[in-house]
Parts: structure tokens; C-alpha cells; sequence
């Protein structure tokens, strides 16, 4: 069984935020953090992992993400700091 994420990356607490979706959260994480995708994350700096949510269906995993996307930035913020009020990078927690 595949299990798929959503995650929300950042450049610096409070900052500039992203949501993606992805089947390898560690791979994906990497990525991002060392700009080998170019495009907003490049642009932006952004590398730091500060939420994500596992599901076992990539149909849920891409609905949470679009709505996700829709909310209001405020939203997101509060759902990043639900569980990590301190904005850690979530990268040393995947990566193990």
C-alpha cells in the first residue's frame, strides 16, 4: 500500500508558504530544500518542511491539497501551528 502526503514548506516562519502533494515526502522534501526543482520553491527560497498529513489514497491526498490551496493564508498558518508552533523544520523528523 502507497501512502501519499501533503505538505506545506516554507522560507522562514510566518513566510512565504507552499502546498504540494506527493507519493515520497523525504525525496520530495530534498528536493525542495536544495532548489532542484525550478519554479516557485526556487523563486522563493523556500526549504523548510513545517506540516504534512499522510493518507492512503492519492484521490483524498490531492482533494486535501486543493483545499488546502484554497484557504485563507491565516487558516494555514493556524494549521502549521497547531503542531509545530515553533515552525521547526520537519526535515531531521522525515529524514531519519
Amino acid at each position: 500500500m502507497n501512502t501519499y502526503f501533503v505538505y506545506i514548506m516554507t522560507n522562514r516562519p510566518r513566510g512565504v508558504l507552499y502546498t504540494g502533494v506527493t507519493h515520497d515526502l523525504v525525496n520530495r522534501a530534498f528536493q525542495h530544500r536544495n532548489a532542484l526543482i525550478p519554479g516557485f520553491t526556487t523563486r522563493y527560497n523556500v526549504k523548510t518542511l513545517v506540516w504534512f498529513e499522510a493518507f492512503g489514497d492519492i484521490h483524498e491526498a490531492i482533494a486535501r491539497e486543493k483545499r488546502i490551496k484554497r484557504w485563507r493564508r491565516a487558516w494555514k498558518i493556524e494549521l502549521i501551528e497547531q503542531n509545530n508552533p515553533g515552525w521547526l523544520d520537519l526535515w531531521y523528523e522525515i529524514s531519519l
